[in-house]
């Protein structure tokens, strides 16, 4: 017999995707898809301490079909959807596959945005899969490598330099995490170089770090990336990006470096346009109260690709909860039949500046220093999906804690490879032996 049941087909499996098949999960009235390009659900808010070495891949990535194996009216595809079309209600993928749907759910997420200047792409490294936060863990460690054998001065310069584009949460934390691999992890493994002398150089275009937290923390995290070793550069917007070279800032400076991180901005999956609804400039849709699409009430946003306000005026931030909020607000109107408006309830921001420090806002309360950084830890082991998942993360954390030696430094080089994926064009180190990257590593999720 003909399955009676409404579809559902729910794009992406982050944290807004997920939370609303799960909302969804075994109801009677709908017959779920949720089709995402890989096939697993990662923790993005990790997604640096991949790329720090600080934690493996598996570590803060699980299964779609794990979790939701007991989902029985849930169908979960590996498929990457190209094209909607709301008149006729369906998606086609890039394998030609049409399907189609009574209602829609369009949680793709992000990816890294440049602000137009798209020729830059080439020669920086991004941070939104296991794929680029491998790419920059091999990258980094690579030059390290390559330093370690190299008796040219001004190449061990270049090669021991990280730039890091943008001082929001992602730069800070990647900053302070690769100042504290320098600084403690590192600085026994080596006899040529000294890791110490690891550059790192953090360039904002605004006028402080971390804009959305209080002032007051903006000024505490400068100083303690500064306290530990890093360079920050504030008010110095990039002009340029060229193989192994960023120009910045008022005076046009130029800096050398053989790993350049771009953290500086992010746009909504390509597919918001094929929703035929004004986008902002970085492609998010402005949803009705209930997350539908103006002039759609079959299709909803959440997560990423949503631009919308709260009560007060503030924007609802991109985070982790805001998405799960999200989904599960749809999937929750879904079930009952109705269109309640969204609400978001913020339970804070926080990000962690190296060992033992973090900044936490909630509300009108704000915690720095150690505290904040336990805050930190403890929230986002609750956050993790699966035991699995949160006892790996315990166990790392806390060897890395006690021996500052952090285990995720292999780097997988098979013969014959000279650009890892994802990294073709410049930002390669110069020479072709700074190229002696590997494909993805072999503790990648499978």
């Amino acid at each position: 017999m003909a399955d009676q049941r409404e579809k559902v087909i729910i794009i992406g499996g982050g944290f807004a995707g997920l939370a609303c098949a799960q909302g969804l999960a075994n109801n009677p009235r709908y017959s779920v898809t949720l089709v995402d390009r890989t096939n697993h659900h990662l923790f993005q808010p990790l997604l640096y301490q991949v790329a720090t070495a600080s934690l493996a891949a598996p570590d803060i990535a699980r299964s779609i079909r794990q979790i939701l194996a007991k989902a029985d009216n849930v169908r979960v595809l590996m498929e990457e959807i190209t094209e909607i079309d709301p008149q006729a209600r369906r998606v086609v993928s890039a394998t030609g596959h049409d399907y189609p749907y009574d209602y829609l759910v369009l949680a793709a997420g992000a990816r890294t945005g440049y602000f137009g200047h798209h020729e830059w792409e080439p020669h920086t490294m991004g941070l939104k899969t296991l794929v680029e936060a491998q790419n920059i863990r091999r990258r980094v460690l690579a030059n390290l490598e390559n330093a370690e054998i190299d008796d040219n001065d001004s190449d061990v310069d270049r090669l021991m330099t990280v730039a890091i584009v943008g001082g929001g949460p992602t730069g800070v934390e990647l900053a302070g995490a690769f100042a504290d691999l320098a600084q403690r992890s590192l600085k026994s493994n080596y006899r040529h170089i000294d890791t110490s002398r690891l550059r790192i150089v953090l360039i904002e275009a605004g006028d402080r770090l971390l804009a959305a937290y209080d002032p007051s923390q903006s000024e505490y995290a400068r100083k303690r990336l500064e306290k530990i070793g890093v360079e920050v550069h504030t008010g110095a917007p990039v002009s340029s990006v060229e193989e192994g070279k960023v120009t910045f800032g008022p005076a046009r400076t130029t800096l050398e470096a053989a790993s350049i991180i771009w953290a500086a901005g992010v746009a909504a999956s390509p597919l918001t346009a094929c929703l035929g609804v004004p986008l902002d400039r970085g492609g998010r849709v402005t949803p009705e109260p209930d997350l539908s699409v103006p002039g759609q009430p079959r299709i909803f946003v959440a997560g990423d690709v949503v631009r919308m306000s709260k009560e007060n005026g503030e924007p609802v931030p991109n985070v982790a909860p805001a998405a799960m909020q999200m989904g599960s607000h749809i999937a929750r109107n879904l079930r009952k039949g109705d269109r309640k408006p969204f609400r978001y309830f913020d339970k804070g921001m926080m990000a962690i500046i190296g060992k033992n420090h973090a900044v936490v806002r909630v509300g009108w309360l704000k915690i720095n220093g150690y505290f904040a950084w336990l805050t930190w830890l403890f929230v986002h082991i609750a956050f993790l999906v699966g035991f699995r998942n949160k006892l790996a993360v315990v166990i790392g954390w806390a060897w890395a804690y006690l021996v500052n030696n952090p285990e995720a430094r292999i780097i997988v080089n098979p013969p014959g490879m000279v650009n890892p994926p994802g990294m073709a064009g410049a930002n390669a180190g110069g020479e072709a032996r700074a190229n002696r990257q590997a494909a993805p590593d072999e503790n990648a999720t499978p």
